[in-house]
């Protein structure tokens, strides 16, 4: 009797966690890479933004940028999208996020700005958070020049 106890329990905890596991798609770690910089005035101030681009963003569901409002909200936006892009140097220090992307397209033109007289990182990265099943993609590191 022990022994079909154990072996029952056993049995549901590999079917827990195959279930949990399959929740989270079996996603490919996005490929960014620099599009080119910007000079522009904002607020009378001179800056850089830095362009990037996801070079596999057509591997990544629509339903991965959707918006939700189940989920916690991004500031005031309580539609903010399911999965979250942040960008960050390669000491890991966040450089720009973004939680309103509506679509895989989206990921082409993220981007961070610096003060126009600021050295930019050498390389950066980004994660790709989605809320809803809690699973991380981390990116390749990008230069941030040609």
């Amino acid at each position: 009797m022990k022994k079909r106890t154990a072996l029952v329990s056993v049995t549901l905890l590999l079917i827990f966690a195959v279930h949990s596991s399959a929740s989270a798609p079996v996603l490919p770690n996005p490929v960014l890479y620099f599009l080119g910089q910007e000079f522009l005035t904002v607020n009378g101030k001179q800056v850089t933004r830095y362009n990037f681009d996801v070079f596999n963003k057509s591997e990544y569901p629509n339903d991965l940028f959707a918006a939700s409002p189940d989920l916690p909200p991004c500031g005031t936006n309580t539609k903010a999208a399911r999965t979250w892009v942040d960008i960050y140097d390669q000491s890991g220090k966040r450089l720009q996020g973004f939680c309103a992307l509506g679509k895989p397209a989206d990921l082409h033109g993220i981007w961070f700005s610096l003060d126009a007289d600021v050295v930019p990182p050498s390389w950066v990265y980004i994660e790709m958070n989605d809320r809803k099943t809690n699973t991380k993609y981390k990116s390749n590191l990008s230069e941030t020049t040609y």
